[in-house]
């Protein structure tokens, strides 16, 4: 499970650490799109914007659906929820060690106040 977890990980940051995929997926956020609409929003041949797709379908990220000559792109359900997990983890850790932080300042501060009135 936890190498499953670290290799989705893998794969999804990844995908996220292409500016252009970044946009993709700003783009499918504010609803579907066809990869030659993508293509033309983001001045890419229509492989070029296609391998940008692929990339983030693999990823879990996007979905596609082909209907006909049109093939459609969304953003995938629950798509970062695994990402954002692990990322938060990792907040909460720092945000611990930032409060104690703060309790040493705040310490020392009133120690110096301390014996600079003595």
């Amino acid at each position: 499970m936890v190498q499953y977890l670290a290799a989705r990980l893998d794969v999804s940051f990844a995908a996220l650490s292409d500016a252009t995929r970044r946009g993709v997926l700003e783009e499918l956020g504010r609803g579907e799109a066809s990869i030659t609409e993508l293509a033309n929003r983001f001045q890419m041949t229509l492989t070029g914007i296609k391998k940008h797709v692929a990339v983030l379908e693999e990823a879990g990220l996007v979905k596609t659906e082909k209907l006909g000559r049109v093939r459609t792109c969304r953003l995938a359900a629950g798509g970062l929820d695994a990402e954002a997990a692990w990322i938060e983890r990792y907040r909460q850790r720092w945000a611990l060690r930032f409060e104690a932080l703060d309790a040493v300042v705040e310490d020392l501060k009133r120690r110096e106040e301390t014996d600079g009135r003595e």
